[in-house]
């Protein structure tokens, strides 16, 4: 007999990753679900033992399916159905440091850009860019 298995989908909803189920084949159509490594579309199917990459809201989340469900559950049923192997979320100080432009704002100017390649580690000794 064939192991059970249920859509990607599916079971992202049920174990409470996306509040919808419509979502969650909008984040697999988009790319941003992997199931062990491989980009997932809405229908494929998991099974115990696989790993699901999803990210969601700018965070990664690494999952691997304990349990196949099919219907959305509890909290507590949820967490039974996954093992959790995510990284922990940066602290809130870093998030808090982390500038964000106004929505709309137009594009940054060249010293603003300047700032933010600083930021990020990629200013070049002597001012030029490659």
């Amino acid at each position: 007999m064939s192991e059970p298995s249920t859509r990607v989908d599916s079971w992202i909803w049920a174990v409470r990753l996306t509040k919808t189920r419509s979502a969650a084949a909008s984040a697999c159509r988009a790319g941003h679900v992997r199931v062990n490594g491989t980009p997932a579309k809405p229908a494929q199917h998991v099974a115990v033992g696989d790993e699901v990459r999803l990210r969601v809201a700018g965070r990664e989340r690494i999952v691997e399916v304990a349990r196949v469900l099919s219907k959305r559950v509890g909290p507590p049923v949820a967490a039974e159905a996954m093992i959790d192997r995510s990284p922990p979320p940066p602290p809130r100080e870093v998030i808090a440091s982390i500038p964000v432009r106004d929505r709309g704002a137009g594009r940054p100017t060249k010293r603003e850009r300047r700032e933010t390649d600083r930021l990020h580690g990629r200013d070049i000794p002597g001012g030029r860019d490659l």
